[in-house]
Formats: C-alpha cells, structure tokens, sequence
C-alpha cells in the first residue's frame, strides 16, 4: 500500500512539474527539471531551471544593443532612401 502512494505521488510531482515548466516554454528545463524531480533535491531543480531559463531570455543589455542596432540600420536606410530621392530614384 504505501508502494503505492509513493508510486502516485511520485508521479504526481512529476507530472504538475511539468506542466509548470511547459507554461514557460522552457524545454531544456523540462528535460533537466524531470531528472531533477526524480533525484528529489531542490537545489538541482532550482540550478537546472535557472540555467534552462537564462539560455532563453535575453539581458536588458542584449536588448539595449539591439535596438541600438537596429536604430542604426533604420537611419541608415532613410539615409540612402534620401539620396537615391535626390538622384530621382524611388525608394
């Protein structure tokens, strides 16, 4: 009997782990975060987790440079857009 409901709660842990971890999107931490139910320490599901989610997020940093650059490419454009105008050309 008490097999039993380990066996259920077992899989019970594992699949509302799951289930939280897709909400995410985040399928490195389901892969990671499921072996790390079954070995039941917290700490590795917290390390596993954090890892899988800063390989999909991006830095305010990142994301700074980005629009930088594509603020960039956008005036850059309107640049040549003016010139070729200038020449008579269309954009």
């Amino acid at each position: 009997m008490i097999d039993r409901r380990i066996l259920r709660a077992t899989g019970l842990a594992m699949a509302l782990g799951s289930a939280l971890m897709l909400q995410g999107c985040v399928v490195g931490a389901v892969v990671g975060g499921t072996a790390a139910v079954v070995g039941g320490t917290a700490k590795a599901t917290g390390a596993v987790v954090g890892a899988g989610f800063d390989a999909v997020t991006t830095s305010d940093e990142e994301t700074r440079a980005r629009r930088e650059r594509e603020q960039r490419d956008y005036e850059r454009e309107q640049r040549r857009c003016e010139q070729r105008q200038r020449q008579g050309k269309t954009c």
